[in-house]
């Protein structure tokens, strides 16, 4: 099984609730192509999608649950992409897949900037710790620890190095706030964003 399936767990629907699931995404979509996903409150996308707001909370907690299932068929492409990548390039050092995890990764982070913040996003006011977790960063979050530790082993390191803070990092430097800084504020490219973050976390 791929691992990108894990991503959405499979749920079998009634037709009325499959037909409610898509109206909410379709207003949704619209919403927030028109005003940015930020600025869409829960109740307007009830009111759009001329449902009442308890039948969307049933479905969905909050937006980041909305825009993950937003984007879920594009999250299993993106990781299929990666698995396809990392078995292409099974013979090529860690470091080098790590960095083609991390070009194929923003490359699709560009293409659904608004989304995935809203992903990041989650009931922050109750959960402040969960901001980051979500099942698109646990997903990321294995293959990055993975290569670490395959560089570690492979460069015999000698130093306390620990795969899981150092994907954490990383993960930190690739989220919205900071990406967006980086690519807006301080002027890189995506291209050059990539660079810096294997000149940063793994060296050349």
């Amino acid at each position: 099984m791929n691992e990108a399936d894990n991503l959405i767990p499979p749920r079998s629907e009634r037709r009325d609730a499959a037909e409610n699931r898509q109206r909410i995404l379709n207003a949704a979509l619209r919403l927030f192509e028109q005003h940015g996903v930020e600025q869409v409150s829960m109740n307007q996308i009830a009111t759009e999608a001329q449902i009442g707001p308890g039948t969307l909370y049933r479905r969905y907690r909050n937006k980041s649950e909305l825009c993950l299932d937003l984007i879920k068929d594009n999250l299993v492409m993106v990781f299929e992409d990666i698995e396809e990548y990392l078995e292409q390039n099974r013979s090529a050092s860690p470091k080098t897949r790590l960095k083609g995890i991390l070009t194929l990764f923003i490359r699709f982070r560009e293409t659904k900037t608004q989304l995935i913040t809203g992903v990041e996003d989650t009931a922050q006011t109750s959960r402040p710790k969960s901001r980051t977790r979500s099942p698109l960063y646990d997903e990321l979050h294995g293959l990055i620890v993975k290569q670490f530790d395959e560089i570690t082993a492979l460069e015999k390191v000698q130093m306390n190095t620990n795969s899981v803070f150092q994907a954490d990092l990383l993960l930190t430097a690739l989220s919205s706030d900071a990406y967006l800084f980086q690519r807006d504020v301080r002027g890189y490219t995506p291209d050059e964003i990539v660079e810096q973050l294997c000149a940063t976390f793994i060296g050349h």
